[in-house]
């Protein structure tokens, strides 16, 4: 795409672990652009008018996302996009949101990807309609059987060489086992309870498109950690938060906040 030497230089950074303000966290390897509008509960969070992570609406107001998106972002809050199937293109219901307030999970810490989850509060309710649509997510807390097909999109670099995608793209991982993803040639018993791994064989999600949800029969089980690691690697799997074990964390921010406004 006739990028310069030097941009290209920020995916590799981004491989390595290392952090760039305002870059996107992550990408899509392996994928294929998504169906437009058909994931109408995908949000990209921006930063100057720049995809930083991928999230997803999970109430009128609320949209859920990857803690370790905030750490580069410094006293800033997101916007929020919704609507969209290109980032540049004019598309009838896309429509970027300001954020009222931002609550990481106190949990969370930049040091590992536990409670690696983020809820944003909108400045308004969004204005649902086919493009843009709230995604129930598991509150069962039972594990996802291995071998399981699901599904994850996002606006992140899709290949080594750094390419960005305008429009949304999606693959289909199957689920492993957690006993396969902390075996000691992978994550080496790092993955606790509240996270599940899929296969990452050359198809793979990875920091740029953190915080974007993991779909599972129409239900989002997970969300992409933005956890440094590299991407592609099957030898890596990849990592998400699981949703059941925060429900009664998600419902209490959301309702102790709307308790506290005037305008929902």
């Amino acid at each position: 795409m006739g990028l310069s030497p030097a941009p290209v230089l920020v995916p590799v950074l981004l491989l390595l672990g290392a952090t760039v303000n305002g870059q996107p966290r992550g990408r899509i390897l392996g994928g294929y652009e998504a169906r437009p509008h058909l994931k109408p509960f995908m949000a990209s969070l921006q930063l100057d008018g720049q995809h930083v992570c991928g999230g997803f609406l999970v109430a009128e107001q609320w949209v859920l996302s990857a803690a370790h998106c905030t750490e580069e972002t410094g006293d800033k809050l997101f916007q929020v996009l919704l609507g969209a199937h290109s980032l540049t293109e004019q598309e009838p219901h896309k429509r970027l949101y300001r954020v009222r307030a931002q609550f990481p999970h106190p949990g969370s810490n930049k040091h590992n990807n536990k409670d690696d989850l983020l809820l944003l509060q909108l400045e308004e309710k969004a204005e649902l309609n086919a493009d843009v649509q709230v995604l129930p997510f598991q509150r069962e807390d039972r594990d996802v059987a291995p071998d399981t097909v699901c599904e994850v999109a996002g606006w992140g670099i899709t290949s080594h060489s750094g390419r960005r995608p305008d429009r949304l793209q999606q693959v289909e991982r199957p689920v492993i086992s957690r006993d396969v993803c902390n075996h000691r040639t992978r994550h080496d018993g790092t993955i606790t309870n509240n996270m599940m791994c899929t296969d990452s064989r050359r198809k793979d999600t990875c920091k740029g498109d953190s915080g974007g949800p993991l779909v599972c029969g129409g239900v989002a089980e997970g969300v992409v950690t933005a956890g440094s690691r590299v991407c592609g690697n099957y030898k890596k799997p990849a990592i998400y938060t699981r949703l059941a074990p925060y429900a009664a964390w998600i419902d209490g921010v959301m309702a102790s906040a709307d308790g506290e406004g005037d305008t929902r």
